[in-house]
């Protein structure tokens, strides 16, 4: 019989703990596939007119896929954080880019201003992808 509660309050324990994990964010309600309610992803931010897209570079590149708006100037955002793996040497070739990345910080790379379409990028083995979607 106290194997048994142990056993509820354990599962109990991991479930809200699952639940509570889940709850974590940045505040932003996300629809569909990690893409907010304007229609660009949730990595993805306008400032002063200016669109960053941010990407993290480790074991591959998070997200694989952005949505931004086509026609404002944009910033591909690219941080690394103890990244040792193919993935800390990135190519943009629409952007002329082919360059290693530090092991830890961030660099960006300026996009101009996209019209509609896919901006691609590999690491330097092309093991590793991401896109970049414009759309209008």
């Amino acid at each position: 019989m106290k194997q048994t509660y142990i056993a509820i309050t354990v599962a109990v324990v991991l479930v809200l703990v699952a639940l509570i994990l889940s709850m974590q964010g940045n505040g932003e309600v996300n629809t569909q596939d990690g893409v907010l309610a304007g229609g660009i992803s949730s990595n993805v931010v306008i400032v002063d007119g200016k669109q960053i897209v941010e990407i993290t570079a480790k074991g591959g590149y998070k997200p694989g896929k952005s949505i931004a708006k086509a026609g404002i100037p944009t910033v591909v955002r690219v941080k690394t954080n103890g990244t040792f793996d193919c993935s800390s040497f990135i190519r943009i070739p629409s952007l002329n880019v082919s360059q290693s990345l530090p092991q830890t910080g961030v660099t960006d790379f300026d996009a101009g201003t996209s019209t509609a379409g896919v901006l691609q990028g590999t690491c330097g083995m092309g093991m590793y992808s991401f896109d970049i979607e414009f759309r209008s």
